[in-house]
C-alpha cells in the first residue's frame, strides 16, 4: 500500500455520478482524488495546491465539454504540463483525434475496466515522473552550459590592442552556447602584434574546452611571437596526445609596423585574405601545413609580404564562407572577396558588423537565430605607415 505522504493527486472530472463512483473506487487506495462535476469547477479545483499530478476529463459534459477545458488547461502555464486523460464512450477515430490536437495524452473508454484505469493512469504517472526529472537534467545542463559559456568568453580578449597605424576590429559568434572558435592576440609593444585565428572541430563542450587550452598554449608563445611556423610548432606540440576525435586549424600573423610586413603561417585554415582599398584588389594569402594535434612532427613555414597604406588583413574561420541561404548555397570566398572589396572604405568596426549583418541576411535567418557554424573574424586595417 502507498503511504499516504507519497499519494499522488488526481483530478476526477466527470458529470455522471456513477462514473464517479466506479473510478474512484478503482483508485481511491493508490491516489488522493478531486471530484468535479462540471467544467467549471474543473477549472476551478485544479488551481488548488497541490496541482493534480494527473486529470481524468470526461469529454461529453453540459455547459463546458472536455475538450474545451484540455485547451485551457494547456494554455495555462501553471497546468499545461498536466496530463490530461480522456474518459469517454466515443470511439470514432475523429473523436480522439479531436482529444490529442487539444493536449490530451490518451483515452479510458466506457464501460471502465479496472486493470485499464489502473494501468493506464500508473503509466502516465510514471511518464510525467520521468518528463519532470529529464526537465530538471535538462536545466541543469542548460545553466552549466552558460556559466562554461561566461567562462569561454572571460579567455577571449576583452578589447582589441592598440596598435601604431593598425586599426583592429574583432568579431565571436558562437553557434551553441559554447564553441570551438578561438582567437587572441600576442602583443609585443605599440608597432608589433601577432594574431591567431583557430578553429576546434566539431561544437560543444569538448570544443570549448580544446579552445581553452590553445589560450594557455598561446601565451607561452611569447619568446617567438615574431615566427609564426614556430608558434604553430609549439601549439602543434603542446595539443598532440592531448584529445582524440579532435582537430585544430589555424592561422597566426605577425604585423610589424615598424617594417611594414606582415608574416603568417597556417595549420589547414581557411587563407588570410588581403585587400589593397586603392585598387579593390583582393588576394588569398595561404602558407598552410597539416592542422593541429594529430601530428607531432609536423612542419610549418611562414611567409612575409609588405603591407601597403590601406591594406587590410581579414583573418577568420570557414562558419563566413560556408554559411548556407534557404538554396543550401554557401556565401563563398568570392562573394566574400567582393565584399571585402566594396566596403574598405569603412572602419575596422563598420566593416566586421556589416560582414556579420550581410551573412545573416544571406542565410534567412531571423535576429538571434543561431548561425549554421561558429563565426570568428579579426580585421586589421592599415591606416599609418611612417617611412
Amino acid at each position: 500500500m502507498t503511504e499516504v505522504s507519497d499519494k499522488k493527486t488526481l483530478l476526477l472530472v466527470d458529470d455522471e455520478p456513477a462514473n464517479i463512483q466506479i473510478v474512484n473506487s478503482i483508485l481511491k487506495d493508490e491516489y488522493k482524488i478531486r471530484v468535479a462535476t462540471t467544467g467549471a469547477k474543473a477549472l476551478e479545483l485544479v488551481a488548488a495546491t497541490p496541482l493534480p499530478d494527473l486529470i481524468l476529463l470526461d469529454v461529453v459534459m453540459p455547459e463546458m465539454d472536455g475538450y474545451e477545458v484540455c485547451t485551457r488547461l494547456k494554455t495555462a502555464p501553471e497546468t499545461k504540463d498536466i496530463p490530461v486523460v480522456f474518459l469517454t464512450g466515443q470511439t470514432e477515430t475523429s473523436d480522439e483525434t479531436r482529444g490529442f490536437e487539444v493536449g490530451a495524452v490518451d483515452y479510458i473508454h466506457k464501460p471502465f475496466s479496472p486493470a485499464v484505469v489502473q494501468a493506464r493512469v500508473h503509466t502516465h504517472l510514471t511518464l510525467r515522473g520521468v518528463r519532470q526529472q529529464l526537465a530538471q537534467q535538462l536545466d541543469t545542463i542548460k545553466k552549466e552550459l552558460e556559466v562554461a559559456r561566461k567562462i569561454q568568453f572571460s579567455i577571449l580578449p576583452h578589447e582589441v590592442p592598440a596598435i601604431q597605424g593598425v586599426e583592429l576590429a574583432a568579431r565571436y559568434v558562437p553557434m551553441t552556447q559554447v564553441a570551438g572558435d578561438f582567437y587572441d592576440f600576442i602583443v609585443i609593444d605599440e608597432t608589433h602584434v601577432g594574431i591567431l585565428v583557430a578553429d576546434v572541430s566539431g561544437h560543444g563542450m569538448p570544443a570549448a574546452l580544446i579552445a581553452s587550452m590553445l589560450k594557455i598554449a598561446l601565451a607561452a608563445q611569447a619568446d617567438h611571437a615574431t615566427e609564426p611556423a614556430e608558434v604553430l610548432t609549439q601549439l602543434n606540440q603542446t595539443l598532440c596526445g592531448k584529445f582524440h576525435d579532435h582537430y585544430v586549424t589555424a592561422t597566426y600573423v605577425y604585423l610589424d609596423m615598424e617594417k611594414h610586413t606582415l608574416r603568417y603561417a597556417g595549420a589547414g585554415h581557411p587563407p588570410v585574405l588581403m585587400c589593397d582599398a586603392a585598387t579593390g584588389r583582393v588576394r588569398d594569402l595561404e602558407e598552410n601545413g597539416f592542422f593541429l594535434s594529430w601530428m607531432a612532427d609536423a612542419a610549418y613555414s611562414s611567409r612575409e609580404v609588405p603591407l601597403g597604406q590601406d591594406d587590410w588583413v581579414i583573418l577568420y574561420t570557414d562558419g563566413i564562407t560556408e554559411t548556407t541561404n534557404r538554396k543550401m548555397q554557401e556565401f563563398g570566398i568570392e562573394r566574400f572577396h567582393d565584399f571585402a572589396a566594396s566596403n574598405s572604405f569603412l572602419s575596422a568596426e563598420a566593416f566586421a558588423s556589416k560582414l556579420l549583418d550581410e551573412l545573416q541576411k544571406w542565410s534567412g535567418r531571423a535576429e538571434g537565430e543561431e548561425p549554421d557554424d561558429d563565426v570568428t573574424l579579426v580585421v586589421a586595417h592599415i591606416k599609418e605607415l611612417e617611412m
